[in-house]
């Protein structure tokens, strides 16, 4: 804060002529900018994620927007470390509360789906639905060490800052959610004994 010749500060003189309002719109405008800059930059990988996760491009330009939305209003909070990492940490627990709520996940066939015969994807689908339905008897916290190690491909450390675990806490959970995530796989792939198979 400056004093004027005539005893007054320039932050008096700003207030008074109405500079200041221009000032504070500039900010809105340079955070706003700040933003558009950040979807145009990654706005499509937030995308992929979440198409990823979600296994169909409507649910995860509805996952995306959700996340974006969210990560608009946190901005200053985001902004200050990685934005990116603060975007796909809240793309993930978006997806993850979806899977708390729903039991079953429906994928769509992709828009541009070609004419005449279509190839079975039956067998895919089944072993995704069978991979979704393991995931949700995960407790909430290897469930999302599983998906963000081993589905968006993050390291233990990554993981591990993400999620704000130590380093133990996640190879722990990791192993034990793989091991059980195959246990429920095998079980539901392995015909039961006894059973005829005529």
């Amino acid at each position: 804060m400056t004093s004027t010749e005539a005893g007054v500060t320039e932050d008096e003189i700003l207030w008074a002529d109405g500079a200041a309002d221009r000032y504070l719109a500039a900010g809105k405008v340079n955070r706003d900018a700040e933003f558009v800059d950040f979807v145009e930059t990654h706005g499509g990988r937030l995308e992929r994620i979440a198409f990823l996760i979600s296994g169909d491009h409507h649910r995860a330009e509805e996952l995306c927007q959700a996340t974006l939305e969210r990560t608009y209003r946190s901005w200053a909070r985001a902004r200050d470390g990685d934005p990116f990492v603060y975007a796909r940490k809240i793309l993930t627990n978006l997806k993850i509360d979806t899977w708390r709520r729903t039991r079953r996940e429906v994928l769509l066939e992709p828009e541009g789906r070609p004419s005449g015969a279509v190839p079975d994807h039956t067998a895919e689908i089944t072993v995704r639905d069978e991979l979704v339905r393991a995931l949700l008897l995960l407790p909430v916290r290897q469930r999302r060490v599983v998906v963000l190690r081993h589905l968006l491909d993050l390291s233990e450390a990554e993981v591990a800052r993400e999620l704000g675990l130590p380093h133990g806490t996640v190879k722990s959970n990791a192993s034990r959610g793989l091991a059980r995530l195959r246990a429920e796989l095998t079980s539901t792939t392995t015909p039961t004994a006894g059973a005829s198979h005529d």
